[in-house]
């Protein structure tokens, strides 16, 4: 198996609402003929926003639970400034802010917010991870 991630699915309570927010963000839905999902281009891979009842059936897992699902988006920023921005921004087209900005112990600078689904965006510029014109990111040796 390649190491590669092509696609994230989130599961959402209300497709329409999270579509909305993500394209308040400035992100240009993909494939918009399709029906019952949210296609969304990021770099070399997409997100796509599904029903979470539909989500769960198709993988055969229980749809209900909640709480803390053990991982976290990451959006990596060009520079220190450019967190702030982001992270409110998100708040601008209905994000929670979990976490403002401040110096991360690894030596950047990070904050936290929850899409209207509750999922968690990290938001870091790390000095050490260079970022392509694409915003594809490439880890150092």
């Amino acid at each position: 198996m390649e190491p590669r991630i092509s696609l994230i699915t989130l599961g959402v309570a209300d497709l329409e609402r999270a579509r909305a927010f993500y394209e308040r963000l400035g992100w240009r839905r993909k494939v918009a003929a399709a029906q019952g999902v949210a296609f969304f281009q990021m770099g070399g891979m997409a997100l796509s926003l599904y029903p979470r009842a539909e989500l769960a059936a198709d993988a055969r897992l229980p749809a209900e639970g909640g709480g803390f699902p053990g991982f976290a988006l990451a959006y990596n920023t060009r520079s220190r400034d450019e967190v702030d921005r982001v992270l409110a921004e998100a708040v601008a087209a209905g994000a929670t802010l979990l976490k403002p900005a401040e110096e991360a112990f690894w030596g950047g600078y990070s904050g936290y917010f929850a899409d209207p689904d509750g999922f968690a965006w990290e938001v870091a510029w790390n000095p050490g991870f260079a970022l392509a014109e694409d915003g594809s990111l490439t880890l150092p040796d």
